[in-house]
């Protein structure tokens, strides 16, 4: 598929960057709505996003490049070139909750709070933005001889963009069901989202050929074993102590 959805005076507009936007809109819309639902000011979220848009865009840009560094060290202008990909989602997830407690702290209202909201918005985002990895090309696994691969430069691969995909929307899904409980402590729906995703990213990140490594170990799998069991725990213990 051609990653070019059309050209505007002579700028090319990609589909992975329509399929981001998408996702950011679809994720504003349903944190809107969770808000007034909550009797919320819907201000908060846009004012959130002023911030956390381009600075998570910058932080899952920088994420990918320090892992990277050695395709930048000698050609650093191409470091801001985003446009055929190379963006990574942990480094958007930890910037975004880095921007969430800094402005949850000067408006004075709870984080914990805040991002139940935006959770199920975020991994909506994640299963809609995959499919642009689809389009370019990239985040595929390795050579597979099951029915549902892909073809890609002559080789049928593991779609892992189309696992990641599915777990995402099954995830939104059941974190949407999760926060209509009664009885339930604030942030455990966050907590639920980086637990469930990261469960998830380890196993399907071992079956991807472009991982981003340090040393021998693949990064995405380090952070998701920490994604997995630190808001496991804290999950536990925040019950624990309501209960």
């Amino acid at each position: 598929m051609n990653p070019v959805a059309f050209t505007i005076f002579g700028l090319e507009i990609r589909w992975y960057g329509i399929l981001i936007a998408l996702g950011v809109l679809i994720g504003t819309f349903l944190a809107l709505r969770e808000t007034r639902r909550l009797g919320l000011n819907e201000e908060l979220i846009l004012d959130l996003l002023i911030w956390a848009v381009p600075l998570c865009l910058i932080g899952s840009r920088l994420y990918y490049v320090i892992f990277n560094w050695d395709l930048y060290k000698d050609n650093p202008l191409e470091i801001i070139n985003i446009r055929n990909g190379g963006l990574a989602i942990h480094g958007t997830i930890i910037v975004g909750i880095i921007v969430a407690i800094v402005f949850c702290k000067v408006k004075k209202i709870s984080f914990w709070t805040l991002a139940d909201i935006c959770s199920p918005s975020l991994i909506l985002a994640q299963a809609i933005g995959r499919w642009g990895n689809y389009i370019n090309q990239e985040a595929y696994g390795r050579p597979t001889n099951l029915p549902w691969g892909i073809m890609v430069n002559g080789v049928k691969v593991h779609p892992t963009f189309l696992y990641e995909s599915i777990w995402d929307f099954l995830v939104f899904l059941f974190l949407i069901w999760y926060r209509k409980k009664k009885k339930k402590v604030d942030g455990e729906i966050f907590l639920l989202y980086l637990s469930l995703y990261s469960f998830a990213r380890f196993f399907i990140e071992g079956l991807r050929v472009d991982s981003l490594m340090l040393g021998q170990f693949r990064v995405a799998q380090l952070v998701s074993i920490v994604g997995f069991f630190v808001p496991a725990v804290i999950f536990y213990l925040r019950r624990r102590k309501a209960q």
